[in-house]
């Protein structure tokens, strides 16, 4: 049966596989909300062409009377919030858009889907579902012995960023317990794969090595992550929204633990075969360390095994084969590379490591 639903975030990387996934397999209409910022992109979704399954809306999920006014005229069965300002670094220069996005503009999509679903009829209202999507950060850091986060590992955000999606899980979980509105929250892994922004580490690698440029590492690269394939999490989250529990939470993780400088190894190898520098040799002498970041967590791990075992998901992709398809999408779409790695977020990037000593240019 056809659905439609209402994304939000939706031009983004994560939110960009989930809504090109969903209208490809046929599950219905997305109604997809973004602001638009320099993260979000339309190139992400120039696929879909004019699909009428596909409906863009260029907007905030602040704004109380748009949000409103989209509830009322698609009458969506599930909301689906990806809109969040999503980058560590980001959020430690500046830290005040976090705050306004992750909790202030959750709090008002909240009321506006609070409003909505009250006016429901009891079906439509016992099936209707919001999925708020956030990350394994508002868990803190492990160290290398810690068994990894599960859904009832105690909140101990250390970054801006994970802070303020910490308070954006905690209303809605409290909106659920107070007025009863059937809300499910993931908390993922570090994601990679299509249409990644190259501020982060997998996508900034690959361009910065093919570009000539430093690759640089945190610290001594000895950071640990647990990697997730985005269209693996993207499946999760149909999952969730198709059978999970309301008011519960669901860890998705891709039970790939890897430190950051084995993965720039595994990049530098990938590409030294798929194309090798001019001069041959290998794109791991530009690798370079940097002072580490202010407050930088250790180690990230998830126990995905609720998930598994409730739902039935796993992920499709090890981290080798997950790996590959990123490194040739991005060797295949190199215009797209080009686009994004202008205007802002260039000046944005070589600001960034310049005060770590580091010249990227």
């Amino acid at each position: 049966m056809n659905k439609t639903i209402l994304v939000t975030g939706g031009a983004g990387f994560i939110g960009s596989n989930f809504v090109l996934a969903w209208v490809k397999q046929g599950l219905g209409t997305v109604v997809n909300l973004d602001k638009l910022t320099y993260a979000g992109n339309l190139e992400n979704l120039a696929s879909l062409g004019s699909d009428g399954y596909h409906v863009f809306v260029h907007g905030d999920i602040g704004d109380r009377h748009l949000v409103d006014k989209l509830l009322t005229e698609h009458k969506p069965c599930a909301v689906v919030n990806f809109a969040a300002e999503s980058h560590v670094d980001r959020s430690i220069h500046g830290p005040e858009d976090f705050i306004q996005t992750n909790v202030v503009g959750t709090f008002h999509l909240l009321e506006a889907v609070r409003g909505y679903w009250g006016g429901l009829d009891a079906e439509h209202k016992k099936n209707f579902r919001f999925l708020h999507v956030s990350t394994d950060e508002v868990y803190g850091s492990l160290t290398k012995d810690d068994p990894a986060f599960t859904e009832t590992t105690p909140y101990a955000p250390n970054s801006p960023y994970s802070a303020s999606k910490a308070a954006s899980d905690h209303l809605v979980r409290a909106y659920h317990h107070t007025y009863g509105l059937p809300t499910l929250t993931t908390n993922c892994s570090n994601n990679y794969g299509p249409h990644h922004f190259p501020e982060k580490l997998i996508p900034l690698v690959i361009h910065n090595a093919l570009t000539g440029k430093s690759l640089p590492i945190y610290g001594n690269g000895q950071q640990i992550r647990d990697w997730l394939y985005v269209e693996d999490h993207c499946a999760a989250i149909r999952r969730v929204l198709e059978a999970g529990r309301v008011g519960e939470v669901y860890n998705i993780g891709g039970w790939n633990e890897k430190p950051n400088i084995e993965v720039v190894r595994t990049l530098c190898r990938i590409l030294d075969k798929k194309q090798p520098r001019a001069d041959g040799h290998s794109y791991a002498e530009q690798i370079t360390f940097v002072e580490d970041r202010l407050g930088h967590d250790q180690r990230y791990a998830i126990d995905a095994s609720k998930i598994s075992k409730e739902l039935g998901w796993k992920p499709v992709e090890t981290f080798d084969t997950g790996i590959e398809k990123t490194v040739d999408w991005f060797l295949q779409n190199q215009d797209w590379v080009n686009n994004v790695t202008s205007g802002e977020y260039r000046n944005w990037v070589e600001t960034h490591y310049a005060e770590r000593g580091e010249e990227l240019a």
